[in-house]
């Protein structure tokens, strides 16, 4: 993204990308937004990453990169600036910080929680390896610092199937998305349980391969197959592409699950009549700015509650004020660390 762009080229830039998404008064206001926050990035030396769940007009106006978390993780750790602002939720800029310790890392809303990350607690994964000894543990990126300390290895949508393979072991606890586990178990021929839900006695007669938790995505788990059938009788000729936090009944009835770095290049790369993605529905705007010849239906009403926290106002201010920055022990840094950097060299 240019960062010397006058408040008139920066809303000409917006308005070409964004002018069938968002209404002309609101792009000419977040332009000067836009322009001050670039401005501010210069002067102190500071990246800003943008998941691709912001909302458009944040999303095509001041990040560095965009992309998912695996993505974002990468550039994190390869950067050389002095400020990391992360445009998305905490987990992410937590992420951020676990690889680069020596850099300011801000996170423009202290509300940017997330459903799934809450799900779970660094005491129930201690819990797990007690009750489960010897089996190694994998932990999903959408996880908080001291859960991901706890873990053998990290793992994203886009890499989980690889990250559960690459272990060379007959089984693995994967924490803690339930539809995610249960998309892995399916794509790698695992039998997977849910010990919550089985009492402690019969552990050893357990038959397991893969040891999963109840965590779900409070935007994903809402779509349906009934949703895919209604689309279908529709819009017959729709190629419908599901995140992987949807459940396996979802998946399978699309036509393409994969991360969102994934789906963006499927879309990118093909040619349907027209588009849905099963996912938060700013992605589907930001799609469809980037790819004016393709028709993307915009039949989602699902947006996520956390990411729909991260402001252009909020991130001015971040800059403005150095707020919110992201700290944790350093002993959950450097163990948490082992787990994402052994996810990233896989890839």
């Amino acid at each position: 993204m240019v960062t010397e762009m006058s408040v008139h080229e920066m809303y000409s830039h917006m308005r070409a990308a964004l002018r069938d998404v968002v209404p002309d008064f609101e792009l000419r206001y977040k332009a000067k937004l836009a322009c001050e926050i670039n401005r501010l990035k210069v002067q102190k030396n500071a990246v800003i990453l943008g998941h691709n769940y912001m909302e458009p007009a944040l999303y095509h106006s001041i990040p560095d990169f965009t992309g998912d978390s695996l993505e974002l993780s990468r550039k994190a750790a390869q950067t050389d600036k002095d400020i990391i602002v992360f445009c998305g939720v905490l987990f992410m800029a937590e992420t951020a910080k676990i690889l680069n310790p020596d850099k300011t890392v801000l996170i423009p809303s202290q509300r940017a929680g997330c459903s799934l990350a809450a799900s779970i607690t660094a005491a129930d994964v201690r819990a797990l390896k007690e009750r489960f000894p010897g089996v190694p543990v994998v932990v999903y990126i959408n996880t908080y610092a001291d859960v991901k300390a706890e873990a053998d290895i990290c793992c994203t949508s886009g890499n989980a199937k690889a990250v559960v393979e690459s272990l060379g072991t007959r089984a693995a606890i994967f924490l803690p998305d339930e539809y995610l586990a249960r998309n892995v178990a399916r794509e790698t021929g695992k039998h997977i349980i849910f010990p919550t839900l089985t009492p402690h006695a019969g552990d050893q007669e357990l038959d397991y391969q893969l040891i999963g938790w109840p965590g779900r995505c409070e935007v994903h788990e809402r779509f349906t197959v009934e949703d895919i059938r209604n689309v279908r009788a529709q819009f017959p000729d729709v190629v419908i592409l599901a995140h992987p936090e949807c459940s396996p009944e979802v998946v399978q009835a699309a036509d393409f699950s994969g991360s969102t770095t994934a789906m963006i290049r499927y879309v990118e790369r093909t040619a349907a009549p027209r588009y849905l993605l099963l996912t938060e529905c700013a992605m589907g705007d930001n799609v469809a700015a980037a790819n004016p010849g393709k028709e993307m239906l915009r039949l989602c009403s699902v947006r996520c509650p956390h990411m729909n926290q991260i402001t252009l106002e909020d991130t001015l201010r971040s800059l403005q004020l150095d707020q919110y920055v992201v700290e944790m022990p350093e002993e959950i840094r450097r163990r948490a660390a082992q787990a994402v950097e052994r996810m990233l060299a896989i890839g």
